[in-house]
């Protein structure tokens, strides 16, 4: 078999397994309500698996390098979900979304342009995120009525992920581990959360989602740090497990802080 034929087969196989498990993924976060759905589409679905794929690939330093831009661009992820959230109370799916998508672009861009270092992409998240909780949480307890999924959802959102998978793992050899870790933690889980729930429950029901996908985030901030230093001492394999494990126990203390009524 040729090289290239090889790389093709076993990037559609990448592909399809993640598409599939972020499908399974969302459609549980879409019926349990803004805060688990919030936080169940922060956890490092589409990232994760990337990361693993990039591994195999490239060695522990790349990832750990990898790792470094997707800390920073976590936040520019904490400001489009925040912008969305903002905009969606009274406005329009086309222009909330393509608002937020024209400022991620932008701030990424700018991002992609810094030498980052894991004390300042971790400092700026304190930043934001501290920011952007406080500013997200009078947003994120409107209800989710129930809805049912449709099969073109369902295709759409495994589409999206299996193109970030693609694009993310194609062009990892030319772009190095800044883009690459940039391109890994690109929004696609959120933004088809918000294609699809906004055009069926309404704008305030889906920020809702959004604000609490901004606690979630905070989460996936400790995951990258926890894989920045944990890679290469330890081995891809275990700081890849350690980072998903850090990101999942954010999520049930944030779930089990707000059962017990305490604001997180």
């Amino acid at each position: 078999m040729s090289p290239d034929l090889y790389f093709a087969l076993t990037l559609i196989v990448k592909m399809a397994i993640t598409a599939g498990f972020v499908l399974a993924a969302t459609v549980t976060a879409e019926r349990a309500g803004p805060l688990v759905g919030g936080l169940v589409a922060t956890l490092p679905l589409g990232a994760g698996p990337v990361y693993v794929f990039l591994a195999l690939d490239h060695g522990a330093h790349f990832i750990a390098q990898g790792a470094i831009n997707s800390l920073a661009i976590n936040t520019v992820n904490v400001i489009f979900a925040l912008i969305y959230a903002l905009l969606a109370q009274k406005r329009s799916l086309p222009l909330s979304l393509s608002v937020a998508m024209a400022v991620w672009f932008v701030l990424a861009w700018a991002v992609h342009e810094i030498s980052w270092t894991i004390a300042t992409a971790f400092l700026l998240n304190i930043a934001v995120l501290g920011l952007g909780i406080a500013l997200a949480r009078p947003l994120r307890h409107v209800p989710i009525p129930r809805v049912r999924a449709r099969w073109t959802d369902l295709a759409m959102r495994a589409g999206l992920v299996a193109l970030l998978v693609g694009v993310t793992v194609s062009l990892s050899f030319r772009i190095g581990p800044g883009g690459s870790g940039i391109l890994a933690v690109f929004p696609i889980i959120l933004i088809s959360v918000v294609l699809i729930l906004h055009r069926r429950v309404g704008g305030k029901p889906t920020a809702a989602v959004m604000a609490n996908a901004v606690t979630g985030l905070a989460g996936f901030a400790f995951a990258c740090v926890m894989l920045h230093v944990t890679a290469e001492p330890l081995g891809s394999a275990i700081g890849l497990t350690l980072a998903l494990a850090t990101s999942v126990a954010w999520g049930l203390l944030v779930y089990g802080t707000r059962r017990r009524g305490i604001a997180l």
